[in-house]
């Protein structure tokens, strides 16, 4: 098996989100409520902990928030990213002058009850499908402001990452097709204009226009609503196409069109949409619809 590192944030990217929603917080006059009724030396003391079960996901968004609004609170964790929670389990601890507790503390919540939202919901579906080769995969639909942070998320989750924006691959949708003049002319064109790192992948609704997706030489084809009995066969003349055996090598073959699956994904579908044979499915449910996890901040005077 190969290894996998962890995912990380860049240090940068990390301060600018956690620095622009301390912004959006503080406003032009800061905590007025903390500073109408704490002093400006008192000490406090608070735990971080998990409510739900999940996995974590947020923690240097929640560190910076603290240590951006007073650098001198100490953020001790107890666990990492992508650490598996239950009820009561304890994740950071948080100590310093209480003013700079309090302000800080939705800021960090925000981040950490979202993005582990994300990781968890992402972990339920990476988990229906675990006995498949198949990977989930987030897509373009995220949050404004949010993307870099929910992939992150998403990747803790078990899960894989699409493309991060319009710039990084080319996929050729419904109305690309329609506008180029059809299938072949559009991947003909996007062929010319790529550079030779770049993957192109087509959308397609029905088998025929798979089959002459396969014939123009797509790199990944997106097979969009398709039943299970549907997808299977279009793995199935994926391999012939290739030369391969579809329940034989197929699966690790490097040489065949890559398959991704998208839409009426849930984690009601997701099971037969992978056992159908396609290499990746992709749902925009893990970042959007994901549900908030409850993460609690319990303080205590010092």
């Amino acid at each position: 098996m190969t290894h996998s590192y962890p995912p990380e944030l860049p240090d940068l990217l990390v301060e600018a989100q956690v620095r622009a929603a301390l912004v959006e917080d503080l406003g032009r006059a800061g905590d007025v409520t903390t500073l109408a009724t704490i002093g400006p030396e008192a000490q406090a003391s608070a735990v971080l902990s998990a409510r739900d079960p999940g996995v974590l996901a947020g923690l240097t968004l929640a560190r910076a928030a603290f240590g951006l609004v007073d650098p001198a609170i100490r953020f001790e964790t107890a666990l990492v990213d992508g650490a598996p929670l239950v009820p009561g389990t304890t994740i950071a601890t948080v100590s310093g002058r209480a003013r700079g507790l309090l302000s800080a503390e939705r800021v960090a919540l925000n981040y950490l009850m979202h993005l582990s939202g994300v990781a968890s919901l992402t972990a339920r579906y990476a988990h229906e499908i675990a006995h498949t080769h198949a990977r989930i995969t987030c897509t373009r639909k995220t949050l404004p402001g949010l993307r870099a942070l929910e992939k992150y998320a998403v990747k803790l989750g078990g899960g894989s990452n699409h493309r991060f924006g319009l710039d990084d691959a080319i996929l050729i949708k419904d109305n690309h097709i329609a506008v180029a003049g059809g299938i072949a002319p559009a991947l003909a064109a996007a062929r010319a204009y790529a550079g030779h790192l770049m993957r192109i992948e087509i959308e397609v609704d029905t088998l025929d226009q798979f089959s002459e997706a396969l014939d123009a030489g797509a790199d990944v084809v997106l097979l969009d609503n398709m039943t299970p009995d549907r997808l299977a066969e279009a793995v199935a003349m994926n391999a012939a196409h290739h030369g391969l055996v579809a329940d034989g090598d197929y699966a690790h073959a490097k040489r065949r069109t890559v398959l991704e699956a998208s839409g009426n994904v849930s984690l009601s579908t997701v099971r037969a949409i992978a056992e159908a044979g396609v290499d990746f499915i992709s749902t925009s449910k893990i970042t959007m619809a994901a549900p908030t996890l409850d993460i609690g901040l319990d303080m205590a005077i010092a």
